[in-house]
């Protein structure tokens, strides 16, 4: 059964009507076609209405719907062959990232991602998508093999965050992530990393640094969630929606902030509703994004990358 925002019940009363119309029409034989063309045009002006008028927290929403694709979602739909990858050679192998050799278009990459859970033993499993420091250490791992065979590097992020707990800071949860940021600056292969989902702090920047870094639309990226913020500044999780506003963590806002590279559009209504049609545009962008990194030698990949990361913010030296 779909699962459905507030924001996205109008619409679906009026295409369960469009249903019943068709039914009935079918099973008396009566010729509705003007009706069903006419209510079909309210439901497409309808779509394009809400959707272009989000808030910034009805996005974060989007992001976090149930039914959205995830990590290996996308591997399924993209990829000819993948084979995942196991361990960080130090403690275990960690769910909460997936990573392996994947064959997109006969276009052989290393692809990592944080990967969630969709029923509850799976979320355990996963651990809610939150990574733990072996699964930093895994995915560094999993890039160094990358750059040794010289293949591009792509990350997909959907995170909450880093898991917080006690023993993730006893094995070195801050320093694994600081070790992946220094690291990728200077890897030689194309590196592109796309926000799927959910792109929250460190969690999301300890596979985020790369030569492209794109969002897509319906996606967010920030220091903090909405809601975490709101308990910081208000003692309340009640003034989520105005701490999204502040944050501004959406797509659009990150590339006017120059803090991203591109957006790649979602269909009409979110990636949840058209995993095919996600799929096929994520598929595209990747290759074409490679396609155009590997005309630059490995010095100028690491020279750009660096400067686009020390370019962000604003810093006075005294």
């Amino acid at each position: 059964m779909r699962t459905l925002l507030d924001f996205e019940k109008p619409i679906a009363e009026l295409e369960a009507k469009l249903d019943d119309m068709q039914r009935l029409a079918d099973e008396n034989n009566v010729d509705v076609r003007e009706a069903v063309r006419s209510l079909s045009e309210n439901i497409l002006n309808l779509k394009k209405e809400t959707f272009s008028n989000l808030t910034r927290w009805q996005r974060v929403q989007l992001s976090r719907h149930p039914d959205r694709p995830y990590t290996l979602d996308y591997i399924e739909k993209i990829c000819q062959e993948f084979h995942e990858l196991h361990g960080d050679r130090t403690v275990r192998d960690d769910p909460a990232i997936v990573g392996g050799f994947a064959d997109i278009d006969g276009k052989t990459v290393m692809l990592i991602g944080q990967q969630k859970g969709r029923k509850t033993k799976e979320r355990q499993y996963r651990n809610f998508g939150m990574p733990n420091p072996e699964g930093y250490r895994k995915a560094l791992r999993l890039m160094k093999m990358a750059e040794k065979f010289n293949k591009p590097i792509v990350t997909l992020i959907d995170t909450p965050g880093a898991f917080p707990g006690l023993e993730a800071e006893e094995r070195g949860q801050a320093e694994a992530i600081a070790k992946n940021l220094r690291e990728m600056c200077v890897l030689k292969v194309p590196v592109i990393c796309i926000i799927i989902g959910e792109g929250a702090s460190g969690g999301a920047l300890g596979i985020a640094i790369g030569d492209k870094v794109l969002m897509l639309e319906n996606s967010w990226y920030s220091v903090i969630s909405p809601e975490n913020c709101s308990t910081i500044l208000w003692r309340s999780w009640d003034y989520k929606e105005q701490a999204a506003e502040a944050l501004k963590p959406t797509a659009t806002d990150m590339l006017q902030n120059k803090l991203i590279d591109g957006i790649i559009e979602e269909p009409l209504g979110g990636a949840h509703l058209d995993w095919d049609d996600m799929s096929d545009r994520l598929k595209t962008r990747i290759l074409s994004e490679i396609e155009a990194l590997e005309k630059q030698s490995p010095q100028e990949r690491i020279d750009a990358r660096i400067e686009k990361f020390c370019s962000m913010g604003f810093f006075e030296e005294a």
